[in-house]
């Protein structure tokens, strides 16, 4: 089993990586392999609307400068994935959101590719607007057919200087807590069968 994670803050090595790094740990002691991609920061450029994915029905978005194409393959790979933001004006990075509006175009468009994969999102914020950002990536999920796990508290943690999100024990704690539940769920399609 594997779970890839996108990491959507610019910031490498910031709150919303030690986040994701935290529901990791509980995937890895069940023996589920993780991957992190940064996207924040690589310059991942919003959807044309040129429906070239609609019509060619190739798996691929028609622009192909950037890697959003490899990033989409691996979620086809992965049984599980994580979409992380930090809290920019109350809503996701714009390189997080390039990444649900293309990779959701390509999946959506040969077949519903990502449907009944486990997906989880996580919110690094400073005070105010994570609930928002939350909602923006799990809708992406909910669009997908994928199933989100629940956790004890929505999947934020607080913290503005690298590292702080650390200090949020209530945070770390629910982080904990989803890659648990993620573990279970994930285990529980497979034995099921996906289809």
């Amino acid at each position: 089993m594997k779970v890839v994670a996108f990491n959507g803050s610019p910031r490498k090595g910031g709150n919303t990586e030690e986040l994701i790094l935290k529901v990791f740990e509980p995937l890895q002691a069940a023996g589920v392999e993780t991957e992190m991609i940064q996207v924040g920061g690589t310059g991942l450029r919003g959807c044309i609307a040129c429906m070239k994915c609609r019509e060619r029905k190739d798996g691929k978005c028609a622009i192909k400068k950037d890697g959003l194409n490899d990033y989409v393959q691996k979620m086809r790979e992965a049984d599980g994935i994580i979409l992380g933001s930090p809290t920019y004006f109350a809503d996701v990075t714009a390189d997080m959101k390039a990444l649900i509006d293309r990779s959701g175009y390509v999946t959506l468009s040969n077949g519903a590719e990502l449907r009944r994969k486990v997906g989880a999102s996580v919110v690094a914020v400073r005070r105010g607007g994570a609930t928002h950002v939350f909602d923006t990536m799990n809708h992406f999920f909910q669009i997908s057919q994928m199933i989100i796990p629940g956790s004890t508290y929505w999947n934020m943690g607080y913290g503005l200087t690298p590292g702080q999100v650390t200090g949020d024990d209530e945070g770390m704690r629910n982080m904990v807590n989803l890659g648990e539940t993620m573990a279970w769920l994930m285990k529980a399609i497979a034995a099921a069968g996906k289809d």
